[in-house]
């Protein structure tokens, strides 16, 4: 194999590592954001249960006033 080869190769390696290191960096933030979604879904959600609560407790005291 030639220096130019070589040379070329060393080049095309370099780059496939560099867009791997990206790549990597990316899905790490990707990671990150998906837990973040997660967490505020999880709030999110217990809040919800929370006013399904409230309006259950209401609607019930209504059917007692007017029972």
């Amino acid at each position: 194999m030639s220096l130019e080869l070589l040379s070329k190769l060393e080049t095309k390696i370099q780059t496939a590592v560099e867009t791997i290191e990206l790549l990597k960096m990316e899905l790490e933030e990707e990671k990150q954001s998906s837990r973040s979604l997660i967490e505020k879904n999880q709030h999110l959600q217990q809040e919800l249960t929370s006013w399904n609560e409230k309006v259950t407790g209401l609607v019930g005291l209504l059917n007692e006033e007017v029972s």
